[in-house]
């Protein structure tokens, strides 16, 4: 009997094979397209030759103007039938060809008929497909019936026309706002996709008035939403509001937390769970306001419905990166996960428990994670690799056990991403736990003896380099290296040939075997491979002899530049062959970046002092020169920090206004170029008030206005706060304030009698990254080493939804304000973690280096490990509290 079964099995998975749309062609299409115009209509055969025109439409099939025109006037035919189901599919292919405005009116008449249609079906779709045909034009004809629609008894016509508004909300914005007593009638509604819609839409409506959101949530969280989906909406509102609102500082409570913990309570899974998450995405949230959300999360571990396993798992897995103390009262249920079906929910079990889990429970995790890692696929595979990392810098005594896991995975199959995290992996825990160099080298060299990714072996063998000639016994890795040499491709020969001539120059016992080795590269057949051997035997040993590497030919040939890559490759290009030979000498030490905020700057050109410097360095010599010549200023001491010019007016107005930002130790003073564009008018004695109301600490000192402002001639007016200890930020409101006085051009006199004026300019922040100069080093890794870990803070952070991890990293130093180095600023594609290094100096003229450490933790959650390093503990915990706030 077994026979059978199998064969029916089996010609029930060709059936599934089979697809419909096999082979049909867009011709052949168009050519059954002609049944539309028969006299007597097939409902069935014209709705499959629509289904056809539809799945070639989805599958990205063009059609020319003429094919779609043809398509369009005879589908506009088949209006005549009354077929029900075949007029579905009419509307579903008149929204997707799109017609042009002027084919639209064709089919208008049969629409506005159909949506006054006593069958609520037909309603329903016209009223969705004529929004997304007409223009602002013809909406206005059919507003009236779209208000009623939206206030109709029938849920499937109300929700037709909310979502038709959500469309046309894109379109036509002024015409959908008046809709607002019909939609707040509808979030009443006691059909939930009504109500879920109606509610979104009047959020989209008033999304760009924050005091009509903050009302909108404060009326809906008394427990008018019945809807679970409306109520997930709400949740997420009464998020925003909450961040926008920030903590009452008067009593500690946060806005709206009762509301959410009363979520918890809810009989809706899905309002249960949105209500769990919200609470642990809060800013700056308390264990106290975390616990309800943990234990409910922790009842979802045990539920027999995977996608709330998931969810949960999931959840607590982004917790874990900030509050992994508040997780571990979950540790057994998520133990039980590990065996989990689903492979996803597993390994966020183990991911999770990998954070939260102590010093004794690493043995008993890593059995089990070992039985685990052949049935993931490699991206599930790089997710645990990186939690075993961070396991292994937590818990240093544990390296032995953790790095044989990785290297025993690293000989096992897998794509280069997953390769390549274990590795990078391997090669951090080497450079943070020195008694784990040793074994750390040894397997590496193991790997790349099989190893068929040339990035990975150049890297390792970089590595080697690197890390070997310091070990107690550097011979022993000579033979996997000269492997290389004889074995590999081009590049990676390239690269162990450049390895080699390391071990020569850093290990005198070594030299000899390794001159015999580079004297055989000589014959090599790749130039790149014979050049460098021919280099390196001749800079190590000079006149022939064997003689002891001067720290000359070493520092040549293995030390960092003493310059930029971005400055030596411009004066490179810039170098014209002559007899004079190139100077490195002669290429600047100092990136000269532009900021982009200068790059963006559109206004008036600006002259005099008004008119920034060329190049870093002249721009603040000139402008510190010039304030102190200000007696007002003159007492502020060396000027920190200027900004690049912020414009705070738009570009083509009558006063062209920006601003720059000068930061003293204890001081700001902000400097506002001003231009007037008004031949017939003179300004005078003007001044900007500045309300500092949003910047708390910051005291007005002194106010430095300007006497006169002639047409087309720049000037400046400055005001002058003292800041308070510490970090501080905040907001600046400006109006400029002048007295207008009328011009006669012929002539240019200027009349006695003038008009007091204002005009309202932009607001001007102070940001962490006003605080922070760019500066680079030649070589991180020496300089990081220099400063010690006397200094040192390091803490993990979740960084929440990102669109990639690219975005995350230009975040973050965008928020430092921190000059990247060695090119760690980008981020190679589908990476799924990422190492960028930053420098700076710190007001105060305090030296800061950073390494942030990002990896994806979760579909685009990216989780980042921050190592500040300064020469001021207080600047180091100020660089996390940047961050933390950030």
């Amino acid at each position: 009997m077994a026979q059978p079964l199998i064969k029916k099995d089996d010609d029930r998975d060709d059936e599934a094979e089979y697809s419909p749309f096999l082979g049909i062609e867009k011709g052949a299409v168009l050519q059954e397209a002609r049944v539309f115009h028969d006299p007597q209509l097939d409902p069935r055969r014209c709705s499959q030759v629509i289904t056809k025109l539809l799945y070639l439409l989805n599958q990205g099939e063009s059609f020319t103007k003429v094919e779609a025109t043809e398509v369009f006037f005879a589908v506009t035919k088949l209006f005549q039938s009354k077929d029900i189901g075949l007029r579905r599919m009419v509307y579903l292919i008149i929204k997707e060809l799109s017609p042009s405005s002027d084919e639209v009116i064709i089919v208008t008449s049969s629409l506005m008929k159909d949506m006054n249609s006593k069958s609520d079906m037909y309603r329903a779709n016209a009223i969705r497909v004529l929004c997304r045909i007409i223009d602002g034009t013809l909406l206005t004809q059919i507003e009236r019936y779209l208000k009623q629609a939206i206030v109709d008894k029938n849920p499937v016509v109300a929700s037709a026309a909310l979502v038709s508004g959500i469309h046309l909300l894109q379109t036509n914005p002024e015409i959908v706002k008046r809709w607002g007593n019909e939609v707040q009638e509808a979030v009443q509604s006691r059909a939930a996709l009504v109500q879920f819609h109606a509610l979104a839409l009047l959020h989209q409506i008033r999304q760009n008035d924050r005091l009509a959101v903050s009302k909108l949530v404060t009326s809906l969280t008394k427990g008018t939403v019945r809807s679970p989906l409306a109520q997930c909406l709400l949740i997420r509102y009464t998020c925003q509001v909450i961040r926008e609102t920030g903590v009452n500082t008067p009593t500690g409570d946060r806005p709206f937390y009762d509301y959410l913990e009363g979520c918890l309570r809810h009989k809706a899974e899905m309002v249960i769970f949105e209500a769990a998450r919200a609470i642990t995405e809060l800013s700056g949230v308390t264990n106290r306001e975390l616990t309800p959300a943990i234990t409910v999360l922790q009842l979802f571990l045990s539920s027999s419905k995977p996608v709330l396993r998931f969810a949960a798992v999931r959840t607590l897995n982004k917790v874990a990166m900030t509050h992994p103390l508040a997780v571990t009262n979950c540790n057994i249920d998520m133990e039980s996960l590990i065996s989990d079906q689903n492979r996803s929910i597993a390994t966020l079990a183990i991911t999770t428990l990998l954070k939260t889990g102590n010093e004794s429970s690493v043995d008993r995790l890593m059995k089990q994670i070992t039985n685990f890692m052949s049935d993931i696929a490699d991206e599930f595979k790089i997710v645990v690799v990186d939690a075993i990392r961070s396991l292994c810098l937590k818990f240093p005594l544990k390296y032995r056990s953790l790095m044989n896991f990785l290297s025993n995975i690293l000989r096992e199959e897998g794509g280069f991403e997953y390769k390549k995290a274990i590795v990078d992996s391997i090669v951090i825990l080497i450079r943070h736990i020195p008694d784990a160099k040793e074994s750390g080298l040894f397997h590496l060299c193991e790997f790349i003896e099989d190893c068929e990714f040339t990035y990975l072996s150049t890297q390792i063998l970089h590595f080697l380099g690197d890390e070997g000639p310091k070990t107690s016994d550097p011979s022993k890795y000579i033979r996997y290296i000269y492997n290389r040499v004889i074995l590999e491709n081009a590049t990676v020969r390239s690269s162990a040939v450049s390895t080699l001539a390391k071990y020569g120059a850093l290990v005198e016992s070594l030299k000899p075997r390794v001159f015999i080795l580079l004297n055989r590269c000589l014959f090599d057949s790749d130039d790149e491979v014979r050049d460098r051997a021919t280099l390196y035997l001749n800079t190590l040993r000079g006149d022939g002899s064997e003689a002891e590497t001067n720290s000359e030919a070493k520092e040549f040939l293995f030390g960092s530049l003493d310059v930029p890559l971005v400055n030596l490759e411009k004066s490179l290009k810039n170098y014209e062959p002559s007899e004079e030979a190139f100077d490195i000498d002669s290429v600047p030490k100092e990136v000269k970046s532009q900021p982009l905020a200068e790059k963006k700057a559109t206004g008036k050109k600006q002259t005099g002092l008004g008119a920034p410097p060329a190049g870093p360095k002249p721009v603040v010599d000139a402008y510190e020169k010039t304030l102190s010549s200000i007696p007002e200023f003159s007492s502020f001491g060396k000027l920190f920090k200027s900004s690049a010019p912020f414009e705070l007016t738009e570009a083509e107005t009558e006063y062209a206004v920006n601003v720059v930002k000068h930061i003293f130790d204890d001081h700001v003073v902000f400097q506002y170029n001003c231009t007037n564009t008004i031949p017939e008018q003179q300004l005078e004695n003007v001044t900007v008030i500045v309300d500092a109301s949003e910047a708390e600490g910051f005291a007005e000192l002194a106010v430095k206005p300007l006497t006169a402002l002639p047409y087309d001639s720049p000037g400046q007016t400055y005001v002058a706060f003292e800041k308070p200890e510490g970090l501080a930020f905040g907001k600046f409101s400006n109006t400029l304030r002048f007295i207008v006085k009328e011009v006669d051009t012929s002539t240019g006199d200027v009349e006695d009698d003038g008009v007091e004026d204002e005009y309202q300019l932009e607001d001007v922040e102070i940001v962490a990254a006003d605080y922070m100069l760019k500066i680079g080093v030649s070589n991180f890794r020496n300089a990081w080493e220099g400063m010690g870990p006397e200094c040192e803070k390091v803490d993990e952070y979740g960084l929440g939804v990102r669109e990639s991890l690219a975005e995350a990293v230009s975040a973050v130093i965008n928020i430092l304000g921190m000059q990247p180095c060695e090119g760690t600023e980008v981020v190679p594609s589908n990476s799924r973690s990422h190492t960028c290094l930053l420098s700076g100096v710190f007001v105060g003229n305090v030296k800061v280096l950073v390494r942030l450490s990002f990896g994806i933790d979760g579909p685009k959650q990216v989780a980042m490990k921050l190592a500040v390093r300064s020469e001021d503990e207080a600047v180091s915990d100020a660089i996390h509290d940047i961050v933390a706030s950030g």
